[in-house]
């Protein structure tokens, strides 16, 4: 039979029991604020480690390089440049790593100025970071430069998330943004000295934009995200197809794509971009050391060794494909409970899920950093539907809580 759990008569227990309820009571009356306060600690932890913690990268080497091509237009000069400022401004072990790599491309790229002059198109045409770096760089330390593009990019994206829990009244939702967050390795890239997370808070703040309806700014910050990360141009398409095929209007959104459709050309062809396959050859199949005029044969063999491998790393060595699954889920469990997203909602929602695929698709590469754009974006947007399930929860009928005494048939 059916029954009540029997009262507890251990005193720990019911000072355990006490304790609970006033907790529970207390964050019942005060969940928003816990919640901003919270996420804001967190947001403010990882800025700071940003700034203490930073992560040595290679790839600093040719950021740094591209920034001041202006002033060093020789390929030495402009070599010895970046592997100088780099030298001076991280550990000796950390340069160590960064130059020295028994042999392999790293030792090879330390020595050898025209090789490394040659890969420059593949980050020349992040153009808006390299551009904010060489800005900074005439007022303080270049590598410093970078870590305070990070640090900003971490407290705007923090500030736009919590930005948008309070628009819909979901700040008592922030601890669970902030454990997704810690799951999407938001704090690897805030560490890293790369144009990822700039592109991340930029991005954001465009869809925060179109969701609210604000179409000029939609338009500029959708296209600055693009300037600082062209390959968000994969999503752009899609979505303006959704939007036209679904005859939304959303013209921000649309010019905003229209915009970095044109530029993308503009600025692959001024940055001598090597082009897709050679890029993709060189990030996903073989790092080849000097891609001048470097053209090689599209091989779909190679092509789907290239795919199946970064999918077997993705599924094993990162998170962006859990996360991804943990936002459908959700999707799924408040469109099963009633709670949907509207139709300007929806379109983006199925935009940012179609645009990691379409992402790995077009340039299978691993690393979360590349899809996090896309990832922390359909928990916002289901903050509402689920606080509103949670509040129909809330409202309904309290039942006493009642447990099955073994071996009792009901």
């Amino acid at each position: 039979m059916l029954t009540k759990p029997p009262a507890p008569r251990n005193p720990l227990d019911r000072l355990t029991l006490a304790g609970l309820a006033w907790g529970e009571g207390t964050y019942a009356r005060l969940a928003a604020p816990i919640g901003a306060a919270a996420f804001a600690l967190y947001i403010l932890l990882t800025a700071f480690t940003a700034w203490v913690l930073p992560d040595t990268n290679w790839d600093m080497l040719p950021y740094l390089a591209v920034a001041e091509e202006g002033t060093y237009p020789d390929p030495q000069a402009l070599h010895d440049y970046a592997y100088s400022t780099v030298k001076a401004g991280v550990s000796a072990g950390d340069y160590a790593a960064l130059t020295d790599d028994g042999g392999g491309f790293r030792s090879h790229m330390t020595s050898n100025a025209a090789d490394f002059h040659s890969l420059l198109g593949m980050y020349r045409i992040k153009f808006l970071y390299a551009e904010i770096l060489s800005t900074l760089s005439s007022v303080m330390s270049p590598v410093e430069a970078m870590r305070i593009v990070s640090v900003f990019s971490v407290l705007l994206f923090g500030a736009i998330t919590l930005w948008w829990l309070r628009s819909e009244g979901a700040l008592a939702l922030a601890p669970v943004v902030a454990a997704v967050l810690i799951m999407a390795d938001f704090g690897e890239a805030a560490r890293a000295s790369t144009p990822d997370l700039l592109c991340s808070a930029l991005f954001l703040a465009g869809l925060y934009a179109y969701v609210r309806g604000r179409e000029v700014a939609t338009a500029i910050l959708l296209f600055l995200a693009f300037m600082a990360r062209p390959d968000n141009i994969v999503f752009l398409a899609i979505f303006a197809v959704l939007l036209i095929a679904y005859r939304q209007k959303a013209w921000g959104a649309l010019a905003g794509f229209a915009a970095s459709f044109v530029a993308y050309f503009a600025i692959s062809h001024w940055a001598h971009h090597p082009g897709w396959w050679p890029h993709l050859w060189f990030s996903s199949i073989e790092q080849h050391y000097n891609m001048n005029n470097f053209h090689p044969a599209f091989s779909v063999t190679a092509y789907l060794r290239a795919f199946a491998t970064s999918l077997l790393r993705a599924v094993s060595m990162n998170s962006w494909v859990g996360v991804s699954v943990l936002a459908l889920a959700g999707w799924y469990t408040a469109s099963r409970a009633g709670f949907r997203l509207d139709r300007r909602g929806g379109i983006l929602f199925a935009a940012l899920v179609l645009g990691v695929l379409a992402k790995f698709t077009v340039f299978p590469i691993h690393d979360t950093r590349i899809y996090f754009p896309n990832l922390i974006p359909p928990f916002l947007l289901l903050v509402g539907p689920l606080m509103a399930l949670w509040s129909s929860l809330g409202h309904g009928e309290r039942r006493v809580g009642l447990h099955v005494i073994p071996g009792d048939k009901p």
